[in-house]
């Protein structure tokens, strides 16, 4: 795919990819490995973007914090124990330079253990909020924003939400987005510009409501998440 293409362009693609809502993380890992296989020097594309998350504060909704603990706690409790045993069964097969399923196990475990490392720094920067009060006075996070585009008068709505509470079915977008990025901190009124599929449009703010409260109860458990690092395991 990338093959005898520009640096610049891999490097492009990383960073696109590492964003994109589109592949599960798993996938993500997998296609990265790839390209940083053709591209060893990229590597350090990666571990930039860990550095600036490891520091960077997430706002994310309670109920999305709760599925993040939840997946957090099958892979220490279920996962990782599991692909433990399969390691055990595999290895006792013999020989473990032509053993298939111990070298299948042990690179499974390098993906759970990646995984691990990625939900304990993701739960250790996360700050629950039900989203109440949001400042309507500009496009922030909690928001319902209507926007008419300029040039064919259609009009479209986006509610701006927390880093985890994307779901574009329902027009529901993270303020980490390229679009939540761009609409934050405008106010009712104000023409700002889009960017879709290469595709640029001017749309007026026309009006900001404040997004439905997230009405799941937070589990005291996962305010202290928000607040403390994760133990290591």
């Amino acid at each position: 795919m990338f093959s005898g293409a520009d640096v610049g362009v891999a490097r492009d693609a990383m960073r696109r990819l590492m964003l994109t809502p589109v592949f599960d993380e798993l996938t993500k890992r997998s296609l990265l490995a790839r390209i940083i296989k053709l591209y060893p020097a990229l590597e350090s594309v990666i571990t930039g973007e860990q550095k600036e998350q490891k520091s960077e504060a997430l706002v994310v909704s309670w109920s999305s914090l709760e599925k993040r603990k939840a997946e957090y706690e099958e892979l220490v409790n279920k996962k990782i124990p599991e692909n433990s045993k399969e390691i055990g069964i595999a290895r006792s097969y013999g020989d473990l330079r032509e053993n298939f399923e111990f070298k299948a196990a042990k690179e499974m475990q390098a993906v759970l253990m990646r995984r691990k490392s990625e939900l304990e720094m993701a739960l250790h920067n996360a700050r629950g909020t039900a989203f109440e009060s949001p400042d309507t006075s500009q496009v922030s996070i909690g928001t319902i924003v209507g926007l008419r585009d300029s040039d064919s008068g259609k009009e479209e709505t986006f509610t701006v939400l927390g880093a985890w509470d994307g779901d574009p079915d329902r027009d529901i977008i993270s303020y980490q987005t390229a679009i939540g990025q761009a609409l934050l901190g405008h106010k009712l009124g104000e023409v700002i510009t889009l960017t879709d599929h290469e595709e640029t449009r001017r749309f007026a703010i026309i009006s900001i409501d404040p997004a439905p409260v997230d009405v799941t109860p937070p589990d005291p458990s996962l305010t202290e998440v928000a607040a403390e690092p994760m133990a290591a395991n």
